[in-house]
């Protein structure tokens, strides 16, 4: 977006002036009331005898319009630093010429929030920098919420009204080329930094425009900052390590928000250096940090409703990439068939997430994208193509008390008869609350995965005691 487009969306109330409600000096002169008067009858007293002081807000927009118009529009907004410096030299000027007395405190934040306006996301950005926030929520223009430490909490952010947010959401889908409007009235996108965007607007919500992100951390989440969150042990990750080593094929599965994509971020990183990785997602937010990664995202339909490749068709041509490993960020639909029959055709050590409330559900919903497919197949033939390719389903929840762990890591063993036989690993075993907190413990089944034995032919030898006794 050009600084001239960018700064007529900043406008209060769109492009074009527009002056500030309740903006202007308090009347002087020989109209205005004076004191010192007979007293006034008591239905004169309820009338406004001088218009009420200005707010912060109100004089941030008046001061805001005249920043604007006396900005450059031919500035390069890629300079952030240049525009930056001219909209704190504008503002100082400003600020100086009306003659207004603000406190030091008062003046960053009007000049913190103009900028953001201009050249941010307007009142997200607060909210985007905080490093303690991990999902942003806009509920319309009067409702903000933000989730820190897995609680929600209601924020005091607000926008003007549905045009502002309006605003914001054209800001983040311009630079990657989506449109949302009446026509197309939901859109995915990512900002900058990899957090990943939802919105949806009137008709389609009711309450006015509603933005959802998924905040990701500037530098990805490590082994250590899993164990340290107590999401899993170290004796976990030293058997997942092991099963990505050995490659199998692995699907992460959870409910929404329950830290699924973090897992397969960390998951990823166990991937030797040496393969080539290809990563195939809607909304590109996986950071991983090998030499050989390519990164492939699906594209929505145009304005005429043509032109989608949806992540089926980039499973499929991911196949014709001299792959290593496929790793799929979500598989929602079809493309789970396309991913199985990857799996089962000498693509090893792929994988992917998917929702699902447990380890058996996260079969059960293969089965179903499998259906979606449109292809007809036999209900047993679609789980021998599940029990076949999927060794290792690693479940996490988020828990009541906002925490996320890894509550189960199962192995698939294969089939007996129609059923498809599972086996838990490791598990979390809670064991009450404590001021709100759930108290627990992830720990061993007892149970040696039958896959093991793959570990000690490709030489990845485990602790001995890892699974709860020593052979």
């Amino acid at each position: 977006m050009s600084l001239l487009k960018r700064i007529e969306s900043a406008r209060p109330g769109g492009p074009g002036p527009s002056p500030a409600p309740g903006a202007g000096p308090a009347p002087t002169g020989p109209g205005a009331p004076a004191g010192g008067g007979p007293s006034l009858a008591p239905a004169q007293r309820l009338l406004p005898t001088a218009p009420v002081r200005e707010s912060f807000r109100d004089v941030k927009f008046r001061i805001q319009s005249r920043v604007i118009s006396d900005l450059d529009p031919k500035l390069d907004l890629s300079n952030q630093v240049e525009v930056r410096r001219q909209i704190e030299e504008i503002f100082g000027k400003v600020i100086d010429e009306e003659g207004l007395a603000l406190t030091r405190a008062e003046r960053v934040r009007m000049l913190e929030q103009i900028t953001d306006e201009i050249i941010g996301l307007g009142p997200l950005e607060p909210l985007l920098r905080d490093e303690s926030i991990t999902e942003v929520m806009v509920n319309g223009p009067r409702q903000v919420y933000i989730e820190r430490n897995g609680k929600l909490e209601l924020t005091n952010v607000v926008f003007q009204n549905d045009d502002h947010v309006m605003r914001i959401i054209d800001r983040i889908i311009a630079p990657i080329g989506r449109r949302v409007d009446e026509s197309s009235p939901m859109v995915d996108a990512r900002l900058t930094d990899g957090s990943r965007v939802n919105a949806i607007i009137p008709p389609l919500s009711l309450v006015g425009p509603v933005i959802t992100i998924r905040k990701f951390a500037a530098s990805p989440f490590t082994v250590d900052d899993l164990i340290r969150f107590g999401t899993a042990t170290p004796e976990m990750f030293d058997f997942l390590k092991a099963c990505v080593e050995a490659r199998l094929n692995i699907f992460v599965s959870g409910g929404t928000g329950s830290g699924k994509t973090t897992t397969l971020n960390v998951l990823s990183s166990f991937i030797p250096n040496d393969e080539r990785i290809i990563t195939i997602e809607d909304a590109a937010e996986l950071q991983l940090r090998q030499e050989h990664v390519v990164t492939l995202e699906s594209r929505p339909p145009n304005i005429e409703g043509r032109g989608a490749i949806p992540i089926r068709e980039l499973v499929r041509n991911a196949l014709r990439m001299r792959p290593d490993r496929i790793i799929v960020g979500e598989c929602r639909s079809g493309e789970a068939l396309d991913m199985l029959q990857a799996m089962n055709t000498g693509h090893d050590g792929s994988m992917s997430t998917g929702h699902a409330n447990s380890p058996r559900d996260m079969l059960s919903r293969l089965e179903t994208m499998v259906l979606m497919a449109g292809v007809e197949l036999p209900l047993r033939a679609i789980r021998e193509q599940i029990a076949s390719a999927v060794d290792l389903i690693v479940h996490q929840s988020r828990l009541k008390d906002g925490t996320r762990k890894i509550t189960n890591i199962t192995e698939v063993q294969g089939m007996e008869g129609d059923v498809i036989v599972m086996q838990d690993v490791f598990v979390f075993e809670q064991t009450g609350v404590v001021d709100g907190k759930i108290q627990g413990r992830l720990k061993p089944t007892g149970i040696r995965p039958k896959f093991v034995e793959k570990f000690e032919v490709m030489g990845i030898h485990l602790p001995p005691g890892l699974f709860g006794f020593v052979y």
